[in-house]
């Protein structure tokens, strides 16, 4: 995610969506996160393969942290890709420095798979990646 994040960017991100909503095959399905009517935050799933897997994302804003939104919204996602899409295996890349998100991710049954080296690039600087799963049995 772009940092700062500008209102171009945000343009950007909501015409991306539209576009994967209007798509007839779903390789990526994003969903925004409300409380009292404030978008706070948002949870997708992209490279979907139906019937196999996807990769999980979300981000929401500091104002909820600590609150346990993320959780249910994680287990809510989770369980919605593999109950109606039929998928077997959801992961998700987390930055190393993200004690948090990796934390969201083991409450709701993820499990660590490995440590992508260099997974990421912010700015000038190479960031690892905890590799997270569930698999559904």
């Amino acid at each position: 995610m772009p940092y700062p994040y500008t209102l171009k960017d945000a343009k950007e991100w909501v015409n991306k969506n539209i576009y994967w909503g209007r798509k007839k095959v779903m390789s990526d399905f994003v969903l925004a996160i409300e409380i009292d009517g404030e978008v706070c935050g948002a949870v997708g799933l992209s490279k979907i393969k139906i019937g196999h897997k996807a990769e999980l994302g979300y981000w929401l804003g500091k104002k909820y942290w600590g609150q346990g939104i993320m959780t249910e919204v994680v287990k809510l996602m989770t369980s919605y890709a593999f109950r109606e899409l039929g998928l077997r295996r959801i992961y998700a890349h987390v930055f190393s420095f993200n004690a948090a998100s990796k934390k969201v991710l083991e409450k709701v049954g993820y499990e660590l798979e490995g440590i992508n080296k260099k997974e990421a690039k912010k700015g000038n600087k190479y960031i690892d990646c905890y590799l997270m799963a569930k698999i559904r049995q």
